[in-house]
Formats: C-alpha cells, structure tokens, sequence
C-alpha cells in the first residue's frame, strides 16, 4: 500500500487525519516507499474472477465522473504485474470516460466482491488504443470481453492498490452465485424428501 497512501494521503487528508486522530495509525503505507505497487497473485485471481467494477476518471474541468464496467469473469485481463486492460465495447455513446481518459489518464478502480464482502481499490493511469494498432494485444483483451462491438483498448498502468476493509459491506449475490449456493440445499431437500417417502411407506397401514 505505500504508492498508494502516498497517492492517496494529500496534505488536506493527512491534516484531517491528524484532527480525528487517526495520523500515527495510517502513517506505517507512507514509510514503505513511492514506488509503483506490483499486481500480485491474490490481486490478479481477484481482478480476473470480477463480472464488474467501478472506473472513475476526472475531466479537465476537475468533475470526477464514475462508470461502471461489466461482462464475463475474465474480461478484465491482467496483462504483467504493473498493467491491466479490457475491451472497451460500444455503450450509450456519451463518451465521457473516454473524454476524460484523453485530457488526464489519471483514473481509479474499484473492485468488488459482495458475497464475500472483500474490495480491491486501484490508482492508474489509462490510455485508450485503437484495435488496429497492436493486433496481438487486441485479441487477448477480445478473447474474454463484454458483449457488443469493440470500439477501442483500455490499458491501465497500476500505479496504487490497496485492499479495504469489509466493514459496512452488504452481502450481495448475483442469480449464478444463488444458484452455486442453492444447489447443494436443493439436492439435500429432494434426498430427504424422497427418504421420507420411503418411510412413510414401510409404517404399518392405518386401521
């Protein structure tokens, strides 16, 4: 976490965390170094197995603008320790993400895991490609992509990640993990049911 506190802690937080308190506390991220924090095992299993997440990037007029970005597991790929991307698919043709992208690459992810309320929250910086300009990059990002026509790449130098607390996460479940978690109680139901019915059936009959 140190790129990251030292991206994130600003003078103005650093001087409210001195008002609540909490200074010494946060301090121990700014000591480890500036440098560019690496994608590691657990950061890369996590960020492949996301249907979703959170991308937020700031306009030259200074408003942060956030969208959110889905498709199948793996769409996000990891493509080296320091570097992410995705194919970015045609949406309500607004533009804005991609505005913003091209006046300042700063951008933020977050990423999350309801059922198991774990976050992954990441500072970048983003350039978009056109699909033509590098032919091996653009079918890796389009081998595992959201639905619809591909309009450009995303790449994402990391330059932060942090993992957050799970406190105040709500537990949330999508129809397949539903149905992951439904399954085996389902089949113990209909085996309970079927032995109870094999019960019944040998009790003596009632007068």
């Amino acid at each position: 976490m140190g790129r990251y506190a030292h991206l994130a802690y600003t003078d103005s937080v650093r001087e409210v965390q001195r008002e609540n308190g909490s200074a010494a506390a946060v301090e121990r991220p700014l000591r480890q170094g500036a440098d560019p924090e690496p994608l590691l095992d657990n950061e890369t299993a996590f960020i492949e197995s996301r249907d979703g997440f959170y991308l937020a990037s700031v306009s030259e007029t200074g408003w942060p603008y956030l969208q959110f970005r889905g498709g199948p597991p793996g769409f996000a790929h990891v493509l080296d320790q320091h570097t992410l991307g995705f194919a970015d698919v045609r949406g309500n043709r607004q533009y804005i993400t991609t505005g913003n992208v091209r006046a300042d690459g700063r951008v933020a992810l977050f990423l999350m895991d309801y059922p198991n309320r774990m976050r992954l929250k990441i500072f970048g910086r983003a350039t978009t490609h056109p699909l033509t300009e590098n032919p091996a990059l653009t079918e890796r990002l389009c081998s595992v992509r959201t639905d619809g026509r591909p309009e450009r790449l995303v790449v994402i130098r990391v330059e932060g990640c942090n993992w957050n607390c799970h406190q105040h996460i709500t537990p949330r479940y999508t129809p397949a993990e539903l149905e992951a978690a439904l399954t085996p109680i389902r089949e113990k139901l209909t085996a309970l049911e079927e032995e109870n019915s094999r019960l019944r059936a040998q009790l003596p009959a009632t007068p």
